[in-house]
């Protein structure tokens, strides 16, 4: 079986998510009433699709992603077929958009995917990284880790509202317990990254590694992870936003709370096993 470790993270990940996620559950439940019990099995049930399209519709809306035109892009568009085809997977929806800096995303499942791919990048790059970049965007989809990394952002914040609330409630200094309900929410849904984060970069590693495989090499996918690198460093400003940094190749934010949690492993570790 391929990719079996990051098929056995995605299961313990998984698990430990529906955990929070039946918390909240049992939270609600103790709320509202044993009573509602089927409305709020709905409504749990209803919730976690909204969020998966709302975590797709917002991702592309973030950075103002537009459809890419086959007659402007045709090689591009070849690549992502012939690559499909050789992943066994339907050609995803290509979009393109100004994002501030080389950088490319991958969201949706099988069937329904879309790759985004920054103008800045197809400036940057040469056709062969362009083709190793989509590979690993496509390998994200193909291995549908993509899905699980948008419901735990999705079960993270959604942990992260309730706890702050209960504390909220709970006392009875409005300011006072306004500034602890954030803090105890802030903490609470950064715990819940913490699992997440135990597939992120592991999954960055998977994907670098089927790109290599099916464009035949890693040395183009190693070169342009330098060359997005190189041109991040010199971008103070992106549209890409913290959840959908999370997806992208390369996460470009300095910021010292991201560098702690980050979502990606170290440039330099990823391209030593490619080149390994």
């Amino acid at each position: 079986m391929r990719h079996t470790g990051l098929k056995l993270r995605m299961v313990a990940v998984g698990t430990v998510l529906f955990g929070f996620y039946s918390a909240l559950a049992l939270v609600a439940l103790s709320v509202f009433g044993t009573g509602v019990w089927p409305f709020v099995a709905v409504g749990m049930l209803l919730f976690v699709g909204v969020q998966y399209k709302l975590g797709k519709w917002s991702a592309l809306r973030s950075v103002g992603a537009q459809d890419m035109p086959e007659e402007e892009f045709r090689e591009i568009h070849r690549m992502v077929e012939d690559l499909s085809a050789e992943m066994d997977i339907e050609k995803p929806d290509l979009k393109v958009a100004r994002m501030g800096v080389p950088n490319a995303f991958a969201t949706g499942r099988k069937g329904a995917g879309v790759v985004v791919v920054s103008a800045e990048l197809l400036q940057v790059l040469d056709p062969d990284e362009v083709e190793a970049v989509i590979a690993h965007e496509l390998a994200h989809i193909k291995n549908r880790d993509v899905v699980t990394m948008v419901l735990g952002q999705s079960i993270a914040a959604m942990v992260g509202i309730a706890v702050q609330w209960v504390v909220i409630l709970a006392g009875d200094n409005a300011i006072v317990d306004w500034i602890l309900g954030w803090v105890a929410g802030t903490l609470a849904q950064l715990f819940v990254m913490v699992f997440v984060l135990a597939i992120s970069r592991y999954r960055e590693y998977v994907a670098d590694a089927d790109a290599r495989r099916y464009v035949g090499s890693g040395d183009p996918l190693a070169s342009a992870l330098r060359k997005i690198q190189a041109s991040s460093e010199r971008v103070e400003d992106t549209r890409i936003d913290n959840g959908t940094a999370a997806l992208c190749i390369f996460d470009s934010e300095k910021s010292l709370l991201r560098r702690v949690f980050a979502t990606h492993p170290p440039v330099e570790e990823r391209i030593a096993r490619l080149q390994g």
